[in-house]
């Protein structure tokens, strides 16, 4: 296994990363910022994160049903143990964000962290099949990358972060990928076995922050109709996306 691979692996992983920052573009529109556009953020950042949710068992269901189920509930667990802790002990400030808006920036920062977990261990096993196969798959991660940057970003913007903030936190959320892509790739066989169970907790763990923090929040600011209209188009577009670029 040759240092340059590794540095392949290294930097294809990272450019993933770094496509998760440009999720904060849209919200270069002014009318997409600030406390009126709360609830509609949350709804859209609901469906982001619920089609991608989807479209990660799926795909861990197709490896091993009874993995990516345990991987889904131990997802949903670790929210709600973070949940109830943040609640007992408080959220650090997160630059301008205090009190609740900064304990839903460190959640939905944390949950999309643990969601880059198993994009780092795909992007890393996909290479062990080849560098072409690693590239397209590398490829295909950082475009579905973008709207997961999206979804903090929906979160993080309208409650007062700054965009470049943003899209720095977004960043940040995907440095799994560069980290853990190396030795996925170094022992591939070993982290295939596991993959399904990381898919399934990304699942179970952004499902259990839209179902508690996310939704609740947007009805309280917007009609059940037009929340579910905002939040269905976002889960449709989100899931055909991610089930488009991961069957290519």
């Amino acid at each position: 296994m040759s240092a340059e691979r590794l540095t392949l692996v290294f930097f294809a992983a990272l450019a993933t990363a770094l496509a998760t920052g440009l999720g904060a573009l849209p919200l270069r529109w002014e009318r997409l910022r600030g406390a009126r556009f709360l609830g509609v953020s949350n709804a859209l950042a609901s469906g982001v994160m619920l089609g991608a949710s989807v479209s990660l068992l799926v795909e861990g269901g197709e490896r091993s049903v009874a993995r990516v189920l345990l991987g889904a509930v131990a997802g949903a667990v670790f929210v709600a143990a973070l949940q109830g802790l943040v609640r007992r002990v408080g959220a650090p400030d997160l630059g301008v964000l205090t009190g609740a808006d900064a304990r839903k920036a460190l959640l939905i920062v944390a949950v999309m962290t643990a969601h880059s977990v198993a994009e780092g261990v795909g992007v890393g096993s996909s290479f062990g099949g080849g560098d072409t196969l690693g590239v397209l798959i590398t490829i295909a991660i950082a475009i579905h990358n973008i709207p997961e940057g999206l979804a903090i970003s929906l979160v993080l913007v309208p409650r007062g972060t700054r965009l470049r903030t943003a899209a720095w936190w977004s960043v940040f959320s995907s440095l799994p990928q560069p980290l853990l892509a190396v030795p996925s790739f170094a022992f591939v066989e070993e982290f295939r076995a596991v993959l399904p169970i990381g898919l399934g907790f990304a699942a179970g763990a952004m499902i259990w922050m839209v179902a508690t923090e996310l939704l609740p929040e947007a009805a309280a600011t917007m009609s059940r109709l037009r929340l579910a209209e905002t939040a269905a188009a976002a889960f449709v577009v989100m899931f055909v996306l991610q089930t488009a670029l991961l069957n290519y």
